[in-house]
């Protein structure tokens, strides 16, 4: 190979390597792009999503009590129950949908009861608004165990559990915390005594001296307790106040009944629903107490069941029969 050739070898190898830098430097910039450059949706998430920290009250009050949200660590503890149930916004939603079926109810009760208006956000916290059934078993609204339940004069046995009754287990909360206030002289303790017991409270209120619920150091649960009702009476006092816009006919309405009474033997509850004009399941969905398909009741006690007016099932009926409440 002449000099020559030599040369233009070489001058073609180093162009060649240049141009091949360039088509990789170029390749790196663009697949380097961020993707909010080049991605739409991207770039609107970040210019409208935000997390905002949350306004504290300065004053608050649980049945009447003040909340001293003045000291650090009351307020750092509201702070975080608060944080939570606003950005658990699917828990939270669902929440305010069911109280907007179920509160009235309970609040009715509570009122006649003499017990603060403020106690009825605790089967929120208890059970979601649900008949929900714990490890340890305790069963519906309340979160009631058998034998407390009993002891308050709840029926439970094969064929009936009133713990999933929400009018009698409902009254029966109301007779706890009648029987907690007359011992601590406190609504706060009658509240948190529903958690973690009236005989475990008392002795900690005397291990440690002292006298209201906001100076003890408990467990967990029932340190968070109080502070979990309180975040939840803030939010669906003022629903939209924390994110929360619901449209009306979102919310979960009372669906209207009737009450049939029974005093003999119901052999079969799913001919007794039909018989009625309606299924066993929406039978079941009224009457959750009611644990078998069939009652045997030899003694003739009288049961009320609740049933749907006109068998109303239908979401736009229910809507038409609750429209005041818009």
């Amino acid at each position: 190979m002449s000099n020559k050739e030599k040369r233009f070898f070489r001058w073609f190898t180093l162009a060649m390597m240049f141009a091949l830098v360039v088509v990789l430097t170029l390749n790196m910039s663009l697949t380097s792009t961020p993707a909010h450059e080049g991605n739409s949706q991207s770039s609107g998430f970040n210019r409208d999503y935000n997390i905002y920290s949350l306004e504290l009250p300065d004053t608050l009050t649980f049945a009447g009590e003040q909340v001293p949200v003045g000291y650090f660590d009351v307020r750092e503890d509201l702070d975080r129950e608060l944080l939570v149930n606003t950005y658990w916004q699917s828990h939270t939603l669902l929440l305010i949908k069911r109280a907007n079926r179920y509160l009235p109810q309970i609040d009715t009760i509570l009122e006649n009861q003499g017990i603060p208006d403020d106690f009825k956000y605790i089967p929120l916290i208890e059970s979601e608004l649900t008949n929900a059934v714990s490890p340890a078993g305790a069963v519906g609204f309340w979160q009631f165990l058998k034998g407390t339940g009993r002891d308050y004069g709840l029926q439970i046995d094969g064929q009936i559990d009133e713990r999933y009754h929400l009018e009698k287990s409902t009254r029966a909360a109301c007779r706890f915390f009648k029987e907690s206030y007359q011992k601590f002289g406190s609504w706060t303790l009658a509240a948190a005594s529903f958690n973690f017991g009236r005989s475990a409270l008392q002795r900690q209120l005397e291990r440690q001296e002292a006298d209201n619920y906001y100076n003890l150091v408990l467990n967990q649960e029932t340190a968070r307790y109080i502070y979990r009702i309180l975040a939840l009476k803030l939010i669906l006092e003022n629903p939209d106040r924390y994110g929360f816009n619901i449209p009306a006919e979102d919310l979960y309405y009372p669906i209207p009944t009737y009450r049939v009474t029974v005093d003999t033997t119901v052999e079969d509850f799913a001919g007794f629903a039909r018989a009625h004009g309606i299924n066993y399941k929406y039978l079941k969905i009224l009457n959750p107490w009611l644990r078998e398909s069939y009652l045997k009741n030899p003694r003739g006690q009288p049961y009320h069941i609740q049933l749907p007016e006109n068998g109303q099932r239908n979401y736009r009926r229910i809507l038409e029969a609750n429209k005041a409440s818009f």
